[in-house]
């Protein structure tokens, strides 16, 4: 009998790149199989760069969710979050260019001028096709754009369901390098709890206030302390003018409190032990223009 042979093991970085809102960090989390990135329906929530990790048999892949790459750059902080997202292509191995269902925008274009010159791999995710009634519009989507786009494999996803992602996966699997995982088995991020945490309060802003205050609010965890079964964690929500604090504290305090129980809770399921959190509103003017501020809230990752 001829000798098995077993294929190498692989790892690599894959960055997923798209515009605002088209659904990177669900899709994240449906291949993770985990609640990593935050998700809310308003565009520009993912301000990091979150690495999460995928170990499965013969590889491990390090997803790179960034911040979605958009044409504002009135502030400090937008000008930031496009250096993160334009930045993460350049150390991945292989890209996924996430769409917002069979339209091809212009920041689409945009970000495709982004990718092709680096020579990688680049994968055309396209998300939310579960709004689509007639499927059949998809493959002459697919044929329209790659006649012109050189993208290596085309995918169809419903991310927040979970379709079409185990096939994602294993074409990435096999566009990957050889060698050898870079993280432990049961490691799923590279982030602390002490980030997590405060990702998960600035979620309840997101998806407890109107559409423009949780773009002036930062979260900044001043106490995280670990006792048996229990997290006490201090955090303290900043905005950017004294008439926001009211706004986000509400009458009697009953927004504050609304937010802070839904993040707690949020807090107990990912951590998996009791969490007791208290929250502070606190001002500082124009924070999301001021480079020391940006520095001081974790924006200069």
């Amino acid at each position: 009998m001829p000798p098995e042979t077993t294929s190498p093991h692989r790892f690599g970085c894959v960055a997923l790149i798209g515009r605002p809102n088209v659904g990177k960090s669900t899709l994240l989390n449906a291949m993770l199989g985990t609640r990593l990135s935050i998700v809310t329906p308003k565009p520009q929530t993912t301000r990091h760069r979150i690495l999460g990790i995928v170990t499965r048999p013969g590889a491990q892949i390090a997803f790179l969710d960034t911040p979605g790459v958009h044409r504002e750059t009135r502030r400090a902080l937008n000008r930031q979050l496009n250096r993160v997202a334009r930045q993460a292509p350049e150390e991945a191995d292989v890209l996924v260019h996430v769409i917002d269902g069979p339209q091809w925008r212009d920041e689409d274009e945009t970000i495709w001028k982004l990718l092709a010159p680096l020579g990688k791999p680049v994968i055309l995710a396209v998300n939310k096709v579960d709004k689509l009634a007639d499927k059949t519009r998809l493959l002459a989507f697919a044929a329209e754009i790659t006649r012109s786009h050189d993208y290596a494999a085309v995918h169809f996803l419903c991310a927040r369901r979970g379709d079409g992602v185990p096939a994602l996966l294993d074409d990435i699997v096999s566009m990957l390098p050889e060698g050898p995982a870079q993280f432990d088995e049961d490691e799923f991020t590279d982030r602390s709890e002490r980030f997590l945490a405060a990702e998960l309060v600035r979620e309840q802003l997101m998806l407890q206030l109107g559409d423009e205050l949780p773009y002036a609010t930062a979260v900044e965890i001043e106490r995280f302390e670990d006792a048996p079964g229990i997290s006490r964690i201090g955090a303290v929500i900043w905005v950017e003018r004294e008439g926001q604090k009211g706004i986000v504290i509400g009458a009697a305090g009953a927004q504050l409190k609304r937010i802070g129980t839904s993040a707690r809770r949020a807090m107990e399921r990912l951590f998996d032990r009791r969490v007791h959190l208290e929250l502070w509103v606190r001002v500082r003017e124009s924070w999301s223009d001021d480079a020391a501020a940006l520095k001081q809230f974790g924006y200069d990752d």
